[in-house]
This record gives structure tokens, C-alpha cells and sequence, in this order.
């Protein structure tokens, strides 16, 4: 394209005439927009967790470089190992399964076991206490029985010492990362967090709250009864610089 500027000149003298040359370029053509579907639930294959961290059951958080679960497996591996763990606490009483124990010496993780048996309920027991229970406070008038209200089992003996044993390795920032498990993650596994709740000066409805999230329909009276009677004073001593015992 040719463009012709015609510039006024001084002095009298006669106009000029500058031919400038402008390129014009195309503007490219542009394809219309695709329309994006969805991948089709066909192609998904739930059998393949290639790509994907799978955590274990009960997983969570429970303080900077402390984790709670039930019992790992196999699936778990891949996840446990982002944590970088430095020591996992096992309160089950059987010996470590061969993968288990493969998995934490070869990612150089400490091991600490401490056996606390896991409690069976005496069904029979249970009921015939649940129903004296009732009858009690059915002839009681001013007592108010919810109607499903059922004793989980009789009292059992809880190890107190293991368990302060047990805290005494959570406390120790050399161990964390770390990751305290049981079977289920419920029971075994809440009593020691709860304890470990009691030395940062949660109130305990709070206490008993994050216990039954993760026992649920299975939480335990004895349970919450050690987790209340459980005397942390002897842990005054000892550094705190978690993030909740600073609230």
C-alpha cells in the first residue's frame, strides 16, 4: 500500500511530495473456540492409583509435625513417605508386618512400639449393665434417660504408664515429623492424642469432641473416663512450642 504525505515548504518555495510504502498484514484467522466435554466416567479407572496419594484410615493432623491414622498399609506408602517422617508410634501389641517394617527401614524412620491391647467388648455384660443402668434412673423422676443411650463396655484398665511413655517420645521435637497409630485409629490412637490435648489446656467437652469424630457410634466411656482422670502435671516440666499450647 502506498501512502502520498505532501509537506508544506518555507521560503516561498513550491509544496513537496514524500511517498511513504505501509505494509498492511493480515490478521490471522482464528479457529472458533472448542467446546471442552468432560472426561467420560468410562474411561476412569478406580483400581488405578498411579499418581495418586492415597492416606491412611483416620488420617489427620493433629499439631505441626504430628499425624494420627489407623493401621497403614501397602496403598499408604507413597503418602506417608511426603510426610517425611521421622518416627511412627505403633500402640498395637503384634509384631510390625514384614511390609511395614521393610517400608520404615528403608526411608530410615524410627520405630516406637508400644502394645496396648485392644479391648473387646463383653456384649452380654454391657447389656445386662445398660439395662440396671435404665431401671435406675427410670424410678428416678428427675432424671432423663436419652433413649439411645448404651453402655460401649465395662471399664477396662488403660496403661497409663505406656501412655506417658508414649508422650513422652510425641514431646520430643527430635521425633517429628511423627505418626501415632493403632489399629482403626480410634480408641488407642484418641487416647493418647487426648492425653497429649490435655498437656496443651484443652477443655475437655473439647477433648471428648475430637475423640468422638474419629470413634463415632464405637467412642468408649472408659476412654473419655481415662482421658479425664489422666494426670498431665508431671509434663510441667517438659518444653512446650506446639501451636495450640500457645492459645
Amino acid at each position: 500500500m502506498t501512502v502520498e504525505e505532501v509537506l508544506q515548504g518555507g521560503g516561498g518555495g513550491g509544496d513537496m511530495c514524500k511517498t511513504i510504502e505501509v505494509a498492511v498484514v493480515e490478521p490471522p484467522q482464528l479457529n472458533p473456540l472448542t467446546k471442552l466435554s468432560p472426561p467420560s466416567l468410562d474411561d476412569f479407572d478406580p483400581t488405578d492409583d498411579d499418581g495418586f496419594y492415597i492416606p491412611p484410615l483416620n488420617f489427620a493432623m493433629v499439631d505441626n509435625g504430628i499425624f494420627r491414622s489407623g493401621f497403614p498399609d501397602t496403598a499408604n506408602f507413597p503418602f506417608l513417605q511426603s510426610l517425611g517422617l521421622r518416627s511412627i508410634i505403633c500402640l498395637c501389641p503384634e509384631p510390625y508386618p514384614e511390609a511395614n517394617a521393610e517400608f520404615v527401614k528403608s526411608n530410615g524412620i524410627q520405630l516406637f512400639q508400644f502394645g496396648i491391647e485392644g479391648c473387646k467388648e463383653d456384649r452380654s455384660l454391657s447389656k445386662s449393665i445398660s439395662k440396671r443402668i435404665r431401671s435406675i434412673c427410670h424410678s428416678s423422676r428427675n432424671t432423663t434417660v436419652h433413649p439411645n443411650i448404651e453402655l460401649e463396655e465395662p471399664f477396662v484398665n488403660i496403661p497409663e504408664d505406656t501412655i506417658r511413655e508414649a508422650l513422652k517420645v510425641v514431646l520430643d521435637e527430635k521425633n517429628h515429623p511423627l505418626l501415632i497409630h493403632c489399629n482403626r485409629g480410634k480408641h488407642r490412637t484418641g487416647c493418647l492424642v487426648g492425653c497429649f490435648r490435655k498437656l496443651q489446656r484443652w477443655c475437655l467437652s473439647s477433648v471428648f469432641d475430637e475423640y468422638q469424630r474419629f470413634a463415632a457410634a464405637k467412642s468408649r466411656v472408659s476412654d473419655q473416663r481415662f482421658m479425664e482422670l489422666f494426670d498431665a502435671s508431671s509434663f510441667k516440666h517438659l518444653p512446650m512450642s506446639f501451636s495450640c499450647s500457645m492459645r
